[in-house]
């Protein structure tokens, strides 16, 4: 059991099934408190009524005050897990761009700014963010979700170095492929790029709770990843080209 997570009052957005539903179940048996959340009402409450939890359904931006009243006063972490997977160029459409930008960054921002002041009024707090690989790294064919999984990683690396010193946790969760309804959607990208090193959700919240009791900001499900961004800082010219590579290996497929 992980001390810090125990009869803490969690919120998991997104939680309907794939990593959320992975990550709420862990919270659960580590005896958390969990507000489960997704726009799907009826997968909100499925996973709640499985764990114990409290189902709290509807846009992720706008849940923190009901998820705070449901816990009985007290968000104690919050986990930022509701994405998008935009596929996609430069030519995907405004509304492309503006749904991935609203899900994947200003979700989090707009929860940041409802939690932040209760917690740094009682000095500590917990912000969970789910970025992606892509988020370190990039994702062939899927503009709008590689840039927005960017800024998500941006804002969490925001919050960590600015209110670490105040009892604010931040951890940025960055894993490649995970089998969820979200890779099945990636289509021959994913086949080519992801679904060969795929892991489990339960994976995924197994990799949290390994940082959360090492208290590491950042979590790699695949280790492998930090080799990867390590050349890419290194060389990025190397790192471009080889990318490259990969997608005029995808465009042949395709």
């Amino acid at each position: 059991m992980v001390e810090a997570v125990q009869d803490a009052g969690v919120v998991v957005t997104g939680a309907g099934g794939g990593i959320g539903a992975a990550l709420a179940r862990r919270f659960a048996a580590e005896g958390a408190r969990v507000v489960v959340n997704d726009l799907d009402a009826d997968r909100a409450h499925a996973v709640a009524d499985e764990i114990g939890g409290i189902a709290v359904p509807g846009d992720a931006s706008e849940i923190v005050d009901r998820a705070r009243e449901a816990l009985g006063g007290t968000v104690d972490v919050y986990c930022a897990n509701a994405g998008v997977g935009s596929g996609g160029s430069e030519s995907a459409g405004e509304a492309v761009w503006a749904l991935a930008w609203d899900v994947n960054v200003m979700a989090h921002v707009r929860a940041a700014q409802a939690l932040l002041p209760d917690w740094l009024e009682r000095g500590r707090g917990r912000f969970v963010s789910t970025v992606s690989a892509a988020g370190l790294l990039t994702m062939i064919g899927a503009a709008p979700y590689s840039v927005t999984k960017h800024g998500a990683y941006a804002f969490a690396e925001w919050l960590s170095l600015t209110y670490r010193h105040r009892g604010i946790k931040v951890h940025a969760i960055c894993p490649q492929g995970v089998r969820t309804d979200m890779l099945d959607a990636t289509g021959s990208a994913g086949d080519l790029v992801l679904k060969p090193t795929a892991i489990e959700p339960q994976d995924v919240a197994d990799a949290l709770f390994k940082g959360i009791a090492e208290d590491r900001f950042l979590i790699l499900p695949h280790p492998e990843v930090a080799g990867y961004y390590q050349v890419r800082a290194q060389d990025p010219d190397r790192w471009l080209t080889n990318m490259n590579h990969l997608q005029q290996k995808w465009e042949t497929a395709e």
